[in-house]
């Protein structure tokens, strides 16, 4: 797990053993009038929960991803995750050749594929009971509701930024902003986790605090690091969801 927080001078330090580079100081266990800061934003797919495309999609249609790639509509996903284009828009458009498939196959095959990534809901149900600030930010159309029908997300935090709402996609700097002006905070009150780097440097670029997410153990001992709790005094084993998972 790399972690990086964007400096407000051109100091800048390194931590080895942790591969954290830091340089601002940032108030991350401050508190506003509203709301105990920092406010964390997380991206969903590989992230908080397994996206299947990369491996069940596939399957479902009886080939290789390197195959689906060639023969799918270039930008009809993208559309899709940005609003521009309803669910019987896609059907229409989904592969090149305008190939009809089951969509509702396909969007059961999704839903069967997601899943918590191993110890994530055990954090989240830890920073939430510790009454921090939860966001989604990701990239992901109308079908996110699927993943909260499933796995109930909204136990833990709020499905407030989706691209399929916001009508833009990371990295856009754009979508950043927005995020910040719905927020009301500085951007370095933020910290956003997400598994792609390229959306973390733009996250970084925004003025926030960027984690490139690896796995759940990593990305605990990082927000401990910035002054994050992730314990809760007092709470037995049985009170806390999955808590080996």
């Amino acid at each position: 797990m790399t972690l990086f927080i964007r400096p407000a001078i051109s100091s800048f330090a390194m931590l080895p053993s942790t591969s954290i580079q830091m340089g601002s100081k940032v108030s991350v266990s401050t508190f506003s009038e509203t709301r105990k800061l920092p406010i964390l934003l997380f991206d969903v797919m590989d992230t908080l929960v397994r996206d299947p495309f990369y491996q069940d999609v596939p399957a479902f249609f009886g080939m290789s991803m390197k195959e689906l790639l060639e023969i799918k509509h270039p930008t009809a996903w993208i559309e899709f995750e940005e609003g521009l284009i309803n669910e019987k828009e896609l059907y229409t458009k989904f592969f090149k050749d305008g190939r009809s498939f089951d969509l509702e196959g396909l969007k059961a095959c999704l839903k069967e594929g997601y899943r918590y990534l191993d110890g994530i809901e055990s954090l989240l149900h830890r920073l939430q009971r510790n009454c921090y600030d939860i966001h989604t930010f990701t990239n992901y159309p109308h079908w996110y509701m699927m993943i909260e029908e499933k796995l109930k997300l909204s136990t833990y935090l709020c499905w407030t930024y989706c691209s399929c709402n916001l009508g833009k996609r990371k990295p856009a700097p754009e979508s950043y902003s927005a995020v910040l002006q719905h927020l009301e905070v500085e951007p370095s009150n933020c910290i956003f986790v997400d598994d792609r780097m390229v959306n973390v440097e733009a996250a970084i670029n925004a003025g926030m605090i960027g984690i490139h997410f690896k796995d759940a153990v990593s990305l605990e001992k990082n927000l401990c690091l910035l002054g994050v709790e992730t314990s809760i005094r007092g709470e037995t084993e049985s009170e806390n969801p999955n808590p080996l998972s």
